[in-house]
């Protein structure tokens, strides 16, 4: 009997729920609907087991063919960012201050794409564990996932994971060997003084030009105190402070993350972190505290499970579509803490032309919805071949 699915109905269907997803967004371990959705569509594609509230708010769906006692996962992520969308398709966010500015939406229905058209179509010997991951976008998601249990609880030997990548051409694929992907750091630096008035800085140790130094001087971390051939990012994305129009502030505070693909490199990152912000706070006579925390790990691919995803992804797309990345992102992702525990491989599948990531005006393509469903299932008959 002929199981294949209709591939143009799988993608109308993938469509609907990827913008059903986009129109109602949640952000990290509040991805209740989503999950809850995601949960009920495994149950009716007739998976054997289904189980929420992994993590919070994850669920894995397992689904078990032959024999084999192997068992490979497939991963996406379901949370949305607190960015106010901009946008004005018809399923633009209609949850005030969060949206979908990172394809999270698309990663979720491409994947109940896959698992539609595994559980229909079959061709693959033994599990696949479908995991459906909470809060991402702050890095903690996965290590919730993994304190509780679902190694031990859903056992698999290899872990794959797809991101959408703008500029990167439609039904393209890119995945690198090794470090793929950086460590993220976040820091405060705290600045404290006196605030005053406006008319009278002498009168005051307002805070602010102290900070603005701080600002121009973590600049030179990467440019005159790291190695030139380690790649690192040091960026200020905040400064806040409590003064106004005609009140200097008396507290400060800048933001921000830095990227990095080795341990030692973080490490130099922090300490001249700390030496420049105690340097610039001693020399405006103000104090300063300094938070630095580590929240993401570097991404590193196995280099022979991602020459499979390579040759199973060109099975889905073409040969000629699938090709070596040529060079690491600096972006992060907590995909990293799965392969703590398992070898896999992460790529990167292509948006098409679109507004960047993290953007308020970036939409999924959704004609991008179906390559990665294939590509998720071409990985899973490759790995687990009948």
């Amino acid at each position: 009997m002929d199981t294949s699915i209709d591939q143009q109905a799988l993608t109308e269907e993938m469509k609907a729920w990827r913008r059903d997803f986009h129109a109602n967004p949640e952000f990290g371990f509040e991805e209740r609907r989503t999950s809850s959705i995601v949960a009920a569509k495994l149950r009716e594609f007739g998976f054997d087991d289904v189980a929420e509230g992994i993590g919070k708010t994850g669920v894995v769906g397992t689904l078990k063919r032959g024999t084999s006692n192997r068992a490979i996962a497939l991963r996406a992520d379901m949370d949305a960012l607190r960015i106010t969308e901009k946008g004005d398709h018809p399923h633009r966010s209609q949850n005030e201050g969060v949206m979908h500015a990172c394809g999270h939406d698309g990663h979720t229905a491409m994947l109940l794409g896959a698992a539609k058209m595994l559980a229909s179509e079959g061709g693959f010997d033994g599990t696949v564990r479908f995991i459906f991951q909470p809060a991402e976008e702050w890095g903690k998601g996965a290590l919730a996932m993994l304190d509780d249990g679902v190694m031990d609880r859903f056992p698999f030997q290899e872990v794959y994971g797809l991101h959408n990548a703008p500029g990167l051409q439609l039904g393209r694929l890119e995945a690198g060997f090794g470090p793929v992907m950086s460590a993220e750091d976040n820091f405060e630096i705290c600045l404290s003084g006196v605030g005053g008035h406006a008319s009278r800085p002498q009168s005051s140790r307002e805070v602010l030009v102290a900070a603005c130094a701080t600002v121009m001087n973590l600049q030179t971390i990467v440019s005159r105190r790291l190695c030139p051939s380690d790649v690192a990012v040091v960026s200020v994305t905040e400064l806040i402070t409590d003064g106004t129009r005609n009140a200097l502030p008396g507290e400060a505070r800048v933001v921000g993350d830095a990227r990095s693909f080795r341990p030692e490199v973080s490490t130099e990152i922090e300490r001249e972190m700390r030496r420049i912000a105690e340097g610039v706070a001693l020399s405006y006579g103000v104090n300063v505290e300094v938070s630095y925390t580590r929240e993401f790990v570097p991404v590193f691919n196995d280099e022979v499970l991602t020459r499979e995803l390579l040759t199973a992804a060109g099975d889905a797309l073409g040969p000629e579509n699938a090709r070596q990345a040529k060079a690491p992102s600096t972006g992060s992702e907590d995909f990293a803490r799965f392969l703590d525990h398992v070898p896999g491989s992460f790529a990167w599948i292509g948006n098409g032309e679109s507004a960047p990531l993290h953007n308020p005006r970036y939409d999924f393509n959704d004609d991008g919805l179906l390559h990665g469903a294939r590509v998720h299932a071409s990985i899973v008959r490759r790995r687990l071949h009948v």
